[in-house]
């Protein structure tokens, strides 16, 4: 059984998904038999690459809502990830263009890190609110994962990656996906946004029963 979540890494419902569908996998029998593939999706590409901005003012201005609206948001997101074991803190928080993250995710996939790249990009962003937007922010996050920095460099500087980054972007709105985290098992099952674990598990039992009875279930997109 294969899971793909497209997601962003400044995403925070997507780190609050990722934990609840770890959750889900821990209470799944057959987790031993379920490979998690990591897809791009960004939530903001037009941010100029090299530049970065404060997380709250700029959704308030993109939202057109006041920032204590935009900061009381955040207050309950923030909630729910102490809930599942997360520290954040995202009115002080610092956005930026996400693509040399989601293509260093690619590169480490090939190398059988794509999920410990994920989550280092992830707590590096929302824990340690450290940047996740450069080559040189991204290099030693790379190493500390098991990534040689030489090859992070010139895989960064040569956008070999990028085809498959914008391929999971056009897949994501081909399945219907307008946002994230977007669940899709084995592309006949689909779940948008944090879904509580609960519901996620039973997504996973009803995808694993159909598949041992030969169904087909409901395609995703």
């Amino acid at each position: 059984m294969q899971i793909e979540v497209w997601s962003d890494v400044v995403c925070p419902w997507c780190y609050l998904g990722k934990r609840r569908l770890e959750t889900a996998l821990a209470r799944f029998p057959h987790a031993d038999r379920v490979e998690v593939v990591w897809r791009s999706f960004q939530l903001d590409p037009s941010i100029p690459a090299g530049r970065t901005e404060a997380t709250l003012p700029a959704l308030a201005a993109k939202y057109g809502a006041s920032v204590a609206q935009i900061r009381a948001q955040m207050g309950h997101i923030e909630q729910l990830a102490a809930a599942e074991g997360l520290d954040f803190d995202l009115a002080n928080g610092v956005s930026g263009n996400t693509l040399l993250a989601h293509q260093l995710i690619h590169l480490a996939a090939e190398h059988g890190l794509g999920a410990e790249m994920k989550e280092r990009l992830l707590h590096a962003h929302f824990e340690e609110r450290g940047s996740v937007f450069d080559v040189e922010a991204l290099v030693p996050l790379a190493v500390q994962v098991g990534l040689a920095g030489d090859e992070v460099r010139a895989a960064l500087a040569d956008g070999r990656f990028l085809p498959a980054v914008r391929q999971d972007i056009d897949t994501a709105r081909a399945l219907g996906a307008t946002g994230v985290p977007f669940f899709v098992v084995d592309r006949n099952y689909a779940a948008a946004g944090a879904q509580p674990a609960q519901v996620l598990l039973q997504l996973l039992e009803q995808a694993w029963a159909d598949s041992a009875d030969g169904g087909s279930g409901q395609p995703a997109g």
